[in-house]
């Protein structure tokens, strides 16, 4: 017996639930169907040939497709009768397809995605220690889009428009994403990372933060929520100590410096807002990322402080949240290396927004088919699946290998 055939045969339920998430992948036109008529108010002649479905079933296909990048090429796909019978669409021109993607609603598609969301469940390789907190452990960052390379972009956008960013938050315990929102690249006002996770405050969830969303008024707002947060502040920053904790041996051999209970900022400060809430302050001894500084360069130790409202939880869970927001990183780096991400197919906001709501569908269709964490070797199976050059029973083979050997690294 193969070692395919054996890890087939071995877990019923565990191949059950590959082939529903196989299934889901196949079924992907019904998924988006109720897009059929949206946007077709204006049509009054009643002659569109492009809908909402099917532009967006041409721009899944540049996910599973890395030759498709650019409007051109779905336009070249849209002609191949295959394309078209497979995906339920129609010869679509460049113009139609510029024009759609400035005439469709994002948030339908918003819709389809928390539906899709709502199935996945917790990732079986994700840390136990996360799963006994009361909140749902979510990184939080945002990440650059360019439309054009930096030269031609910094040339010719000039300076109201720099580009776009993509503010994502990243839940760890299921390892998908939860949420992203497109906006300039400005920082400024409704388009800054503060204001976009104020705008999209959750209850329930421990949301956590690098340097870039210290902010009182923010903390404030996250308690207010009936949430939590993990966020590192400046070293320097002020912090006026009520209550010191001693470190138990478990904490320091994680590194933990130091634990407090107090509030930032200075009495003296004229700032209109104070944090309403008791804070913790941990102090975590790390060592610098290797990249960092050049490849030359030795690993240093340096202190990094984070301020939290988790004042139950042991000290050492403080750093460990911390060090889990760097999969949002690794989404990121997922999303444009992998996806093809890197290439927007429109200037425009509704259209950039269409596309990353489409890439973050892409995402979990790929999580649910796959019982592991998806590497290189899953995605690529599964995008010569829906390119109809893989059985069904061919990608379950080839999953199941993939289980196997994570096993046996394990």
């Amino acid at each position: 017996m193969t070692e395919g055939s054996d890890c087939r045969s071995g877990g019923g339920v565990e191949l059950d639930e590959q082939l529903q998430g196989v299934r889901l992948l196949r079924r992907l036109q019904p998924l988006l169907a109720r897009l059929h008529d949206a946007g077709c108010a204006r049509d009054k002649a009643d002659n569109r040939t492009l809908h909402f479905d099917e532009l967006c079933s041409l721009i899944l296909l540049t996910f599973f497709n890395p030759t498709m990048k650019t409007l051109r090429d779905l336009n070249t796909a849209s002609r191949l009768k295959a394309v078209r019978r497979r995906l339920g669409c129609s010869y679509a021109s460049v113009g139609s397809i510029s024009e759609s993607l400035h005439l469709f609603d994002p948030e339908m598609l918003r819709e389809i995605f928390e539906e899709l969301l709502g199935q996945v469940r917790l990732s079986p390789h994700a840390d136990v220690r996360l799963k006994q907190l009361a909140h749902v452990p979510t990184a939080v960052d945002g990440s650059l889009l360019s439309h054009l390379p930096r030269v031609a972009q910094a040339a010719l956008s000039g300076r109201k428009h720099r580009g776009w960013k993509l503010h994502a938050h990243f839940e760890i315990l299921r390892g998908v994403p939860s949420f992203a929102r497109v906006t300039n690249a400005s920082g400024r006002g409704e388009a800054g990372e503060k204001a976009v996770l104020r705008d999209s405050l959750q209850s329930d969830r421990c949301y956590i933060c690098d340097r870039g969303y210290e902010e009182f008024s923010l903390f404030n707002a996250i308690v207010a929520a009936k949430s939590s947060y993990v966020c590192r502040v400046r070293n320097d920053h002020h912090f006026t100590p009520e209550e010191v904790h001693e470190i138990p041996p478990e904490a320091a051999a994680a590194g933990v410096l130091e634990d407090a209970l107090g509030r930032m900022g200075s009495p003296k400060s004229k700032r209109i807002e104070h944090p309403d809430h008791l804070q913790r302050r941990v102090v975590i001894r790390a060592e610098e990322h290797p990249k960092r500084g050049g490849r030359r360069r030795k690993a240093a130790l340096h202190d990094i402080v984070l301020i939290t409202n988790l004042l139950d939880v042991p000290v050492e869970m403080i750093g460990l949240l911390y060090r889990y927001r760097w999969l949002v990183e690794l989404f990121f780096r997922w999303l444009k290396c992998v996806l093809s991400c890197r290439h927007l197919l429109s200037k425009d906001s509704r259209g950039i927004q269409i596309q990353m709501y489409c890439a973050l569908i892409a995402c979990l269709l790929i999580q649910m088919s796959c019982p592991i964490k998806p590497n290189r070797q899953t995605y690529v199976a599964i995008s010569l699946y829906l390119q109809g050059w893989a059985t069904e029973d061919e990608l379950l083979d080839l999953i199941q290998r993939e289980v196997a050997r994570a096993k046996k690294t394990n």
